[in-house]
């Protein structure tokens, strides 16, 4: 009878037990196709720094980093890595636009690619050209911007929209004039092509051009925000110490990523990844501020340009486009050497 008894408890006890807590889910989108510099996203996943923190997250690949802004603000997707200034540009309108939680890109990667041999030297000389460039690409949506700071009637170019895969070979082929895009993606494109980067074309940075601005990072729908701020803590910690492992040995993080895509270049992509950290990440603000965090009276100006820029009806606050509560402390945040 006791025995019985005991059982019965112990049932009992199962069943008014609480549930098992279930993993937070989130639904994370890239910027663009996967290449080397995506790979700290999935070295979180696949060393469980995600999980550790109560996360289970599904990553998809992009189509321009100004479209993972729309993806997060149509609710397909809670959180995403895109374009801060795409940000902005939503928020001027719209009461629901991501929030930034971890800037990555403290140097923007916008430039405009011509041929060596082109006409084209200054922006100025863009006008009666063809201009080419996904219709996603945050660079074709900051042209305008570009345009207006350096003389230049944006009306006075032709844009040609085209698929992300052939935004290299239509300029090399002479169907657009100029390329729209991220540095870091097709510098290491042309490469792949077996092109000299540096001596057979010429770059025009759009921070060259007066456009100094902030780039990708990690946003998070203003429903996690405000609903689960733990989990977009955890999100944030689960990047940040994996971009440290991946720059403290891109080998290791390349060959993870080559497991997601087997046909990737695993030279080319290293070099990608590498490229992208010198360049647009360990930037002198980085070191002052550590990886994720950026300067307000900097974002403001780069408010203040693009809502001149592109005559927004309003300019936001700082505090309505990034937030640094989730941000791990700084110490944590400070870059490891980049092996090479």
């Amino acid at each position: 009878m006791l025995k019985r008894l005991a059982a019965l408890a112990a049932g009992l006890m199962l069943t008014l037990a609480p549930a098992a807590a279930q993993d937070t889910k989130i639904k994370f989108t890239l910027d663009w196709k996967l290449q080397g510099l995506h790979a700290w996203f999935y070295w979180a996943a696949d060393k469980g720094y995600f999980k550790a923190e109560g996360l289970d997250v599904t990553i998809d690949q992009g189509e321009g980093s100004a479209a993972t802004v729309i993806r997060i603000m149509g609710g397909a997707y809670d959180a995403g890595f895109g374009d801060m200034n795409a940000v902005i540009q939503n928020a001027a309108t719209r009461p629901d636009v991501p929030i930034m939680v971890y800037m990555i890109y403290s140097k923007a990667p916008f430039a405009l690619l011509v041929k060596a041999d082109s006409p084209i030297k200054t922006i100025a000389d863009i006008a009666g050209h063809k201009l080419g460039s996904p219709a996603g690409g945050a660079a074709i949506k900051l042209f305008p911007l570009l345009a207006k700071k350096n003389g230049l009637d944006p009306t006075k170019v032709e844009i040609v929209s085209m698929a992300p895969n052939l935004q290299e070979q239509m300029l090399i082929r002479g169907d657009v004039d100029i390329s729209a895009l991220f540095s870091a993606t097709s510098y290491m494109n042309l490469v792949a092509l077996k092109l000299d980067p540096d001596k057979g074309f010429r770059w025009i940075y759009y921070s060259d051009g007066g456009v100094d601005l902030y780039s990708n990072g990690v946003m998070v729908s203003q429903k996690l925000a405000k609903e689960k701020p733990e989990a977009v803590r955890g999100l944030v910690r689960a990047i940040n110490k994996a971009l440290k492992d991946c720059i403290a040995d891109p080998d290791a993080a390349i060959e993870l990523l080559a497991k997601q895509e087997p046909l990737l270049n695993k030279e080319i992509e290293k070099r990608r990844l590498i490229y992208t950290v010198k360049n647009l990440i360990a930037t002198p603000e980085a070191a002052e501020l550590g990886v994720g965090d950026m300067k307000n009276a900097r974002m403001d100006e780069s408010i203040k340009v693009i809502q001149a820029a592109y005559e927004l009806p309003k300019s936001p606050k700082v505090e309505d486009v990034f937030s640094r509560a989730f941000l791990p402390p700084k110490a944590e945040r400070m870059l490891p050497a980049m092996a090479n």
